[in-house]
């Protein structure tokens, strides 16, 4: 059914304009358009591919299994086991050839005023399991002092 628009002229409004007006139409436009089934018992090209691409990245996985921020919360947790200290974050996270190291800030005295809290930098070294293969103090300093080291 051919529609007047309304300046007379009695040309064919354009299917934008009675999207516009019809909301039925509306909802129509945004319904994506359905995809044919491969046939049973084959898989298709692109679902090879992306299966062939799990494949290797399961492999890598396998070598480097935990993410950074992983390892950082493992470090934080295993730096404040081992010291009983308070940790205030993480300073540093780089991977090594043998795993991680990671910087662990954290408070080594607390004074008042807060300011005045003396803070250290532990640098925890984990294998690639997250697991801890040495820690060591590198650096003290009173907080808010630390870029005067």
């Amino acid at each position: 059914m051919a529609m007047a628009r309304r300046d007379g002229s009695g040309d064919r409004e354009p299917p934008a304009e009675r999207r516009r007006r019809n909301p039925a139409r509306q909802a129509e436009s945004r319904t994506p358009p359905t995809r044919s089934s491969p046939e049973k018992g084959r898989k298709p090209e692109r679902a090879r591919q992306e299966h062939a691409s799990d494949d290797d990245k399961g492999q890598a996985q396998a070598q480097h299994s935990l993410k950074a921020a992983q390892v950082a919360r493992l470090a934080v947790r295993q730096v404040h086991e081992l010291t009983g200290r308070q940790p205030e974050g993480v300073t540093s996270l780089e991977r090594s050839e043998r795993g991680w190291v990671v910087g662990v800030e954290v408070v080594e005295s607390r004074r008042v005023p807060d300011t005045a809290d003396i803070l250290a930098v532990y640098e925890a070294e984990l294998d690639d399991d997250g697991d801890l293969v040495s820690y060591r103090r590198v650096d003290r300093y009173a907080r808010g002092r630390g870029n005067e080291r």
